[in-house]
This record gives C-alpha cells, sequence and structure tokens, in this order.
C-alpha cells in the first residue's frame, strides 16, 4: 500500500508557512513613534508621562542593556476600514521565545484618569485589539515600557550578568509598529490546523483517529484556493470541523489543564526586572480570564502575589 503521509505533512508545514502565515493580516498603516530612554532605574509611569520624547521610527535600535525605553505610539483607523477586526502590530525586537530579550508593558488610562497595566508584549503576543468591527476613523495611541533585558550566558562569565557591568550601547531594534487588517477566518483556521496537527503528531501511527485527522487536513488543503486565502479559508475550516468536533474515545482519560509561567524570583536577573516580568505575565493571564472566563491559571510563589500588592496594585486587585 502506497503511504503518502509524510508528502501531506511536508505539503501542510509549507502551505502554512508560506501562504497561511503572511494572509493572517491585510492591508495595513504604520503607527507614528515616540521613545524616551530612561537614564537609570525604571520609573513610575506618572514620571514617563511627564517626560520629553524624541520622534523614532520601525528600524532604529533602542535599550542598551537591562535599560528601560518608553514608547509613544498613535494611529488613525482609515475609513475603508470599516466593519474590519483591526489590531495594533507591534516587535520590539523579539526573537524565538520570551524571556532574555526585549519584552513591553502596555499602559492605559482608566475613566478615573489613573494609568494602569493592561497586557505585556513578547515574541507570542505582540498583536493588540483595536476592534472587532471598527467604524473607521478610530485615533488609536499606545503608551509602553520597553524592557530591554539581555541575553545571558546561563554557565560562565557574562557581561551583561550584572548591572555594574554591563554594556552601554542600545541592543534591540524596533521591528514593527503598524494597524493592520486581520483575516479572522484565516487566523482561526490557522489555529484549528495547529490544535489538529499537535494532537496527530501525539498519536501512535497505528491509531485510526490519527490518519483521520490527516486526510481532514488533507481534505481541508484542497479545499484552499491558493490564490484567495481569505476567500477559502471557510471552505477549509468546514473540512476540519467534523474531526475537531469528535470526542475522544470513551476510555480516554479526562485531562484539566492549568496555565502556569516558569518565573524564577531570584536567578540571572535584577530582582526589580523580576517584579516587571510578573506584571507583564499577570496583565497577560487577567487580558485571557476576560476573553474566557474558563480559563484557570496557578502561581505558586507568595512573593510574586507581594511584589503586585506593592508595586501593581491594580495588577493585585484584579488577581483577587
Amino acid at each position: 500500500m502506497h503511504d503518502d503521509r509524510s508528502i501531506v505533512e511536508q505539503r501542510l508545514a509549507r502551505i502554512v508557512r508560506e501562504r497561511l502565515d503572511p494572509a493572517r493580516h491585510g492591508a495595513r498603516v504604520p503607527l507614528t513613534c515616540e521613545r524616551w530612554e530612561v537614564p537609570g532605574e525604571p520609573v513610575a509611569v506618572t514620571e514617563a508621562l511627564a517626560a520629553t520624547y524624541e520622534p523614532t521610527a520601525v528600524g532604529e535600535m533602542f535599550g542598551r542593556p537591562w535599560g528601560t525605553t518608553w514608547f509613544k505610539m498613535v494611529g488613525t483607523v482609515p475609513e475603508e476600514w470599516a466593519g474590519s477586526t483591526v489590531d495594533a502590530s507591534i516587535n520590539l525586537g523579539f526573537s524565538f521565545m520570551p524571556g532574555f530579550q526585549s519584552e513591553g508593558l502596555i499602559w492605559a488610562p482608566e475613566e478615573s484618569g489613573e494609568w494602569t497595566p493592561r497586557r505585556g508584549l513578547h515574541p507570542f503576543n505582540h498583536d493588540v485589539s483595536v476592534g472587532a468591527s471598527v467604524a473607521g476613523g478610530e485615533a488609536v495611541s499606545f503608551l509602553i515600557e520597553a524592557a530591554s533585558n539581555p541575553p545571558i550566558v546561563a554557565h560562565g562569565p557574562d557581561r551583561n550578568s550584572d548591572l555594574l557591568t554591563a554594556a552601554t550601547d542600545p541592543i534591540y531594534t524596533l521591528s514593527r509598529a503598524e494597524l493592520v487588517v486581520v483575516n479572522i477566518d484565516v487566523v482561526e483556521l490557522r489555529e484549528d490546523i495547529r490544535a489538529l496537527t499537535g494532537l496527530m503528531n501525539q498519536l501512535p501511527l497505528d491509531q485510526p483517529r490519527r490518519h483521520e485527522i490527516l486526510r481532514a487536513l488533507e481534505a481541508a488543503l484542497d479545499a484552499l484556493v491558493l490564490e484567495d486565502i481569505v476567500g477559502s479559508a471557510p471552505a477549509a475550516r468546514a473540512a476540519l470541523a467534523e474531526v475537531l468536533g469528535r470526542p475522544a474515545v470513551p476510555s480516554a482519560h479526562r485531562i484539566s489543564a492549568i496555565g502556569h509561567a516558569h518565573i524564577d524570583s531570584a536567578w540571572l536577573w535584577p530582582i526589580r526586572e523580576t517584579i516587571r516580568k510578573c506584571a507583564r505575565t499577570f496583565s497577560n493571564v487577567l487580558s485571557l480570564m476576560d476573553d474566557d472566563p474558563e480559563f484557570r491559571f496557578g502561581c505558586s510563589q507568595a512573593v510574586q502575589y507581594e511584589w503586585m500588592r506593592e508595586h501593581y496594585p491594580s495588577i493585585f486587585e484584579r488577581i483577587a
């Protein structure tokens, strides 16, 4: 019997990489950016709001090791985007994973006028919702506290492992700051494929369900029109609906998953950076809980809750 499994899987990976991923976003317009490099240790948002900012642009470097750069980003949703889903896509020079690199915390004003943390920015989470069905013409603004944490060699000497010996030249480049139209069907198709591919790759080759998923993925690829990814994405999703909705076999175990972030309270970072990392992480988790009330998250280190109560009371109130 002919086994084309590897051919289908390679085709799937290529189309996801070359066609689906680029098609998640449509039209785009740049945000206007300004920045302020904090001369010393991190400062409160009130001091950042009162600082003098200078123009900056995508492609410019910022942030010495362990430094802080505050960004102001503003823009206007084009009138012709009315009815579209729009995100702000912001890349602070991210590499492949969260951790020792540039990360950001978005601040926004409450109705009371107080500025509070809204959510973090990192490599897997840097598209910020502007609206699900915009009217067109909306003014958009962001205030971002960017932490330029350097890559650290865990075993061996590294001058950047200590604030006293760290370099002073900028180490990150602002890579993206723009408003984009989000093609929702393409985004959802990408996530459907991600979920099914992950399940398929965990199933043994002798399990029928593995091959049923593979054939459903192949049917989805056949439904895609490569010259019209956006228009054909709903048909591709329909080809996956049955295998996505099918329950596990009756004898399967039921697993409950609880979110968790591996944050060492004291390792190779200054303690103050661990505190800021907690703020970025917990604000993201709270945002996820707003979107999905069934989401659960566990933090096992009491000191991190204490830090939030002391340094970020609005985050602590939302946790409580």
